[in-house]
């Protein structure tokens, strides 16, 4: 089966990659020609993931998903949340998001987070939700060269190191977005054998 992730990051497309394997034949928004701003409006993480695989499937006539994730902070009442990816404004950079929440946390007693990321598929115009999370905290300070985005800062419990210092093989395991795509995985996996 051909699928479209909606994304141009190459991060996340090797994430996915890694974990469904080679079943699928997976493409990505510049494969189908796709170079213009996709529609990130909502104000849920779901209502975000959902619009824009609705905006591919629709004009482009193809089986796709999308995802959307966010960093939820205790300490800021559940922020940056849907607006993670632009949390330090438009066109910043994933290092002026981290400098920002460093910022935000400083002296900061509770540092609980979670990064949550909900994917939405849609087959033959049906679409699916798939959901995954990862508890964990703010770091007082950037640690790994790994990963992308917060990774440098978030920790997931029962854990000694952030995503950013783990492997991408490691990360996936327990990572918000490796949930979420086992859970579409497993989903994908049973419709191929039905």
């Amino acid at each position: 089966m051909e699928l479209v992730f909606a994304t141009n990051n190459k991060h996340k497309l090797q994430e996915v990659e890694q974990i469904i394997g080679g079943q699928f034949q997976l493409s990505n928004l510049m494969a189908i020609n796709c170079h213009e701003e996709i529609p990130e409006e909502q104000d849920t993480i779901e209502g975000n993931a959902s619009q824009k695989a609705r905006y591919i499937s629709n004009k482009y006539q193809v089986n796709c998903f999308a995802d959307d994730t966010g960093l939820e902070v205790d300490a800021l009442g559940g922020q940056p949340g849907v607006y993670s990816a632009r949390y330090a404004g438009e066109g910043c950079s994933f290092q002026d998001n981290v400098d920002k929440m460093l910022k935000e946390m400083n002296g900061s007693e509770n540092r609980a987070a979670r990064f949550r990321t909900v994917i939405s598929l849609i087959i033959d115009g049906k679409e699916n939700l798939f959901e995954g999370f990862v508890q964990g905290e703010i770091l007082c300070e950037s640690r790994g060269g790994r990963g992308f985005g917060y990774d440098p800062i978030f920790q997931p419990i029962g854990f000694n190191r952030s995503f950013a210092e783990m492997s991408s093989i490691e990360k996936n395991e327990i990572s918000h977005r490796g949930i979420a795509i086992k859970e579409l995985a497993n989903y994908l996996h049973g419709l191929e054998l039905s």
